[in-house]
């Protein structure tokens, strides 16, 4: 009997035991988001699982409730004009960044990175100092302006991975013959990377719609968003309607990640 007979049912053995382990970290992971996708479909006035009726009565709420939709509508807003400003920002940004070096290019990275380390209490906690002096606390610029700042380093992350993964013989060749820095820019290097700024998109959309810690310093009653108006109703009035909500943002979160994963595979095969 040889080794490698004897070590098949051993092998077969731990990798029966990884796929057990990576289902139950799954379930644990996913289970209570998924959780509240058939307690969304209950009847009014309840939050059982499993429910006990099925019917649309809770989103029918959610639809038609003003103070909801406005929520819904204002953190699209916020959400949708973060994600261009970090994308304005971060995309040349990152590129600079990977492509030239310059005295204290480290430390600049490390400041720009610095949000991703600081717990985020403590940027909200600055955030609201520093937005109070210039009376922009309770407005959605006020929001936009500490989104913008919390979220780009992730854009700047996902837009640095893919242009690491470009070929700068073309931007040499380029410029050779005779194009400028911004042809270069514009003509060779931004179609390569659509993949990585549609992913740093994704992320900067996500993670400013889903933000609450920051918002809930820096929005008023006329700004509320809607994770602030989830949490604000878990503490003040436990409404059924949160789980239709979780619901479509559980939704919304699987969606984007899916967009997120098949994007990927476009960027490595380029």
């Amino acid at each position: 009997m040889n080794d490698s007979t004897l070590l098949d049912p051993q092998a077969r053995a731990y990798g029966n035991m990884r796929t057990v382990i990576v289902a139950i970290v799954l379930v644990f992971l996913l289970a209570p988001s998924l959780l509240v996708i058939p307690i969304s479909f209950g009847g009014p006035g309840e939050i059982t699982f499993p429910p006990r009726d099925f019917s649309w009565d809770l989103y029918r709420q959610l639809f038609t409730s003003a103070d909801w939709v406005g929520a819904i509508m204002r953190s699209l807003r916020v959400a949708v004009l973060t994600m261009v400003i970090a994308l304005l920002i971060g995309v040349p940004a990152a590129y600079g960044l990977v492509r030239y070096d310059f005295p204290g290019k480290k430390l600049v990275l490390l400041l720009v990175m610095s949000p991703i380390l600081i717990p985020v209490i403590v940027i909200s906690l600055g955030l609201y100092l520093y937005l109070s002096r210039l009376g922009a606390v309770g407005t959605v610029s006020g929001l936009v302006a500490a989104h913008v700042a919390y979220v780009t380093p992730f854009v700047m992350m996902t837009v640095m991975a893919g242009v690491k993964k470009l070929d700068p013989a073309l931007e040499f060749a380029s410029s050779i013959m005779g194009a400028n820095r911004r042809t270069v820019f514009f003509k060779v290097v931004l179609p390569q990377l659509l993949p990585s700024i549609g992913a740093g998109a994704l992320f900067a959309f996500l993670i400013s719609f889903d933000e609450v810690v920051i918002a809930w310093f820096l929005t008023g009653a006329s700004t509320t968003t809607l994770p602030v108006k989830m949490y604000s109703s878990i503490q003040w009035d436990i409404s059924p309607v949160i789980s239709a909500v979780s619901a479509l943002l559980t939704f919304l979160s699987i969606l984007f990640c899916c967009l997120s994963v098949w994007l990927q595979p476009s960027q490595r095969t380029e």
